[in-house]
């Protein structure tokens, strides 16, 4: 998605899915907290319904709607975590697996010598 649009300018856009299905309101845009990037929108899925979290990474914002590249079923079943609150890590991961997105693992560590092996050390002479 766009990264440059203002994650206020989302709230109260209809989403639709990916075949053109309307999908409910945005009711709120929830940031990374490392980057600041808009990272989910919680989108109202009716009058009496919950809010459902969809990824914005892959989703896109033409002529005014936000475009979820998955199917509204999919996008109804996502775990619910409730508004107005903070998405923890573990309930992030959880969103990625739902929707089958890729989770950026932690860059590996440097391999570096770290000294020798117990049992492995020379007799000083």
């Amino acid at each position: 998605m766009q990264t440059d649009i203002d994650p206020r300018n989302l709230i109260g856009r209809k989403a639709f899915d990916r075949n053109g299905t309307k999908i409910g309101t945005i009711d709120e845009v929830y940031l990374d907290d490392a980057t600041g990037v808009p990272e989910w929108a919680a989108i109202r899925t009716g009058l009496f319904s919950r809010d459902a979290f969809v990824p914005l990474e892959p989703s896109e914002l033409i002529e005014g709607t936000l475009q979820v590249p998955f199917d509204r079923s999919l996008i109804k079943d996502a775990p619910d975590f409730g508004v107005g609150r903070h998405l923890s890590p573990d309930q992030e991961l959880q969103l990625y697996h739902h929707y089958g997105l890729d989770v950026a693992s932690p860059p590996p560590l440097p391999d570096r010598d770290f000294g020798k092996l117990a049992g492995t050390e020379e007799a000083e002479a």
